[in-house]
This record gives C-alpha cells, structure tokens and sequence, in this order.
C-alpha cells in the first residue's frame, strides 16, 4: 500500500526528534500502522541540517508554513512550532483543508481546543495529542481509552520537569530556589525567562486537557488555580521532610456532587507514596479510577525523543483510522462531543483541603494559644504543631502547623487574622496538602 504522506511544521527539538524517530523506525511503525509514513513536506524559519539524521528522506523543506497545509498530497499535518499564533490559524487552515492534525502543543489545546475540536467535528478529521501533556508517557490513550470503563474519581500529576528538578535539588541538597533555577536555565531545563515553569502556567496547559478527557467537560484553562514555587523556601522543604512529607508542583483535578476542582500549586504528599518519589525532570500522573482504583504513570515528560515518541504513536493512530467512518473513531476528549458536562469548575475558596502553615512569632507565652484559638474560631483543627529554636539574636521562632482538611475561605479567613496579630511577623506561609491515596 502507498506510504501516508505527512507534513511537518517545525523542525526544533521535537520536530527534529520526530524525523529521527521515523527514520530510524521506518519499518517498525510501517508494521504498526500497515502503512509506510512518509513526511513529502516540512516547513521550518530556522534548523540545523546536520544535527537531525533522516532529514535527507523529506520530500521538500520550506520556510513556509502554509504551503504544508495547502500541499494537496499532505494527509495529516504535524503542529509542532507551539504558542498560540499562528499555530492556531495553521491548524484551522488544516482541517478546513480535510487535513488530520496531530499537535504537542499544549496551550493551543488548553486555550483554543474546543474551537479545533469542533471544526474538525465538523471536517470529518481527528485531532491528535497525546505529546501534549507529560510528553512520551501515554496518559492521554490511558485515560481516553484504557480507563474507559471507569468513573473517573480524580487525577493529580507532576507535570512539569523543571518544577521538580527545582524542588528535588532544594530537598536533596538544601540549596535555595534562585540558585537551582539558575543551574536549571544553565541546563536546558528552564528558558531564561521561566515564568511558564515556575509559576505553573504549563502544567495549567496540561491540567486544562487532563481534566476534559477525565470528566467530559469542556476545556475551561482560564478556570484553572495557578500558584508556583517561587515562595519555597529550603526551610519548608526541610520541615516537610521531618514531618514526613515531600513538597511537589502538583496539578490537581478532582470531581464532586458540587463541581470540579481545577487546582495547580505546591502540595506537600505523604513521603511513602510513589509520587512523592519521582525526582529530577521526570513527570508521573495518578489517576483515580472507581474500578480500577490508583493508577500510576511515569516517564519523561518532555525532550526530543521522549516527546516524538508520542507524536509518532499518534501519527500512527490516525493512519489506522484513515478509512475509519468519522463517527466510529475515538472521541477528543474521550466523552462524544454531544455528551460533554457542564458541570461547574469550583472557585479556589471552595476547595477542601489539610495545610501546612509556617509562621514566625514572637517568642513568648500566650502567643501559639492565640493563633490555636484563631484557627479554632474558624473551625480548623490542628494535626500536629512544632515550635523551632529561634536563630542567634532573633525574637521570632518559626513555628509550623499542620491541619485537617478545611475549606479554603475559612482558612483565608484565619490567616488574615493570624497575620494582623502584632505578635506575628510577615506573611503566613501556606501549603496545601494531598494524601492521595486510594
């Protein structure tokens, strides 16, 4: 049978990746699929020819985008050039050209893929992307296909590597923050401007997608909780440890009578589960089926090859589906289009929880029954609570709580009293807590 013609935008990391991939696998995916892929076309402003093996083996390179999506012997198009514009007007031009589209670009999903599923509903063409959350570990297939018989109870992932490369080097070395994102940008790891990574916009993108195919609701980014980790310090992650706990940027979704929580933010989880373990630049998700129960998935979450992995296997998908009458293929976002909820996203104050709070006060009597009784009033009970040794010439003792789950507007509610007292210095520190168990 004639090889599947395939057009690619963007030859960087991963569009690079994705070419080694094919031509190293040529006839392996060719066995998987039943079908030879062959990219006729490329576009790319800027690439390195002798650092991408299997670049010889594309059909023509151009620098312009909508060429590739205009090639009339182009069957699927391959977005891997991110952001927003113009992948977006790309994509559309794609589908609207009867093209299938398959992406690792997780804003455009998050931000604009309700717009993209729907034309492409409408086209009779898929969509695929599976590298857009957790790059090579199939999470997407996982829950879409393989938990599909499951009510899906929650989810909650580590799904940005340089977040927890950070947080891992401050926990097994006790460095600071600023020094570990520095290395982290000196490595590749972090852009020189990282606010996406540190301040949890990407693992929004992610959370955003994983949210949909697990629930059936549309895709709600601009709903999404987002705090990061620029406010830990090497003392929380050390507290955490003696208490037995591990700080991780964890993306939380979880599903009530009462709607759905949309939550990225530091989380401190029990040190014993798995998750807490899954160190350096590597991503895990667990996912809560009713059936199934936990279940745990782990790998690289980003890089050239990890990634490609990802795009190919989804090339793969739609060249088995080519023939496939559109209504019989596997939904986007898991539900079919007409059976996605509208379930209501929960407000941040609305989210239960257990903290982890560190203050500093005055060292003196009276002043931990005055903040117990504060929590008490707002009916949050405490867990447990260590006072520490103030440092040499201090006034001040840190002193660190942890509580049950409470409501968030009752917690905001004591903080902000906490932090009126004259006998407490600065900000309360606040860090929510996830058992996570089964």
């Amino acid at each position: 049978m004639k090889p599947v013609n395939v057009g690619l935008l963007g030859l960087g990391t991963v569009g690079g990746g994705t070419v080694k991939v094919l031509a190293r696998n040529a006839a392996e995916i060719a066995r998987r699929a039943g079908r030879g892929i062959h990219i006729a076309h490329a576009a790319a402003r800027e690439y390195d020819p002798n650092a991408i093996p299997g670049l010889e083996k594309i059909g023509e390179i151009t620098d312009d985008a909508f060429a590739v999506v205009d090639n009339p012997d182009v069957e699927i198009v391959i977005e891997l050039i991110g952001g927003y514009e113009p992948a977006r007007e790309l994509v559309l031009k794609a589908i609207a050209n009867g093209k299938h589209v398959v992406t690792a670009n997780k804003a455009l999903i998050a931000l604009h893929g309700n717009e993209i599923f729907a034309a492409a509903q409408q086209q009779g063409v898929t969509v695929a992307f599976e590298a857009a959350v957790a790059g090579g570990i199939p999470i997407i297939k996982a829950v879409r296909e393989g938990l599909a018989a499951n009510q899906i109870e929650w989810a909650a992932g580590i799904i940005n590597g340089t977040g927890n490369f950070i947080l891992t080097e401050m926990r097994d070395k006790g460095r600071d923050f600023a020094e570990v994102l520095a290395e982290a940008q000196a490595l590749g790891y972090a852009e020189a401007d990282p606010t996406f990574d540190v301040e949890g916009i990407d693992a929004a993108h992610k959370l955003t997608i994983l949210a949909s195919i697990a629930f059936g609701i549309p895709l709600q980014f601009d709903k999404v909780y987002t705090e990061g980790i620029t406010r830990i310090t090497r003392a929380d992650v050390a507290y955490a440890d003696e208490l037995g706990y591990r700080i991780k940027h964890l993306g939380v979704t979880r599903i009530s009578g009462r709607g759905v929580e949309l939550r990225v933010h530091p989380t401190l989880i029990p040190h014993r589960r798995l998750i807490a373990n899954v160190d350096g630049v590597m991503n895990a998700v667990l996912v809560k089926g009713d059936a199934v129960g936990p279940t745990l998935y782990y790998g690289a979450g980003a890089g050239a090859e990890p990634t490609a992995s990802a795009v190919v296997a989804d090339v793969v998908d739609v060249v088995r589906a080519l023939t496939t009458d559109p209504e019989n293929r596997v939904p986007h976002l898991a539900f079919q289009p007409d059976e996605l909820s509208d379930l209501p996203i929960l407000a941040m104050e609305e989210v239960e929880t257990a903290y982890y709070l560190r203050l500093r006060a005055l060292d003196k009597p009276g002043v931990m029954a005055r903040v117990a009784g504060i929590l008490s009033d707002a009916g949050i009970s405490i867990e447990a609570i260590q006072q520490k040794e103030p440092a040499e010439g201090e006034t001040h003792v840190p002193i660190i709580m942890i509580t049950h789950q409470v409501r968030e507007k009752r917690m905001n509610t004591a903080l902000a009293k906490i932090e009126a007292l004259d006998t407490v210095s600065g900000q309360v520190i606040r860090i929510r807590m996830e058992h996570l168990s089964g």
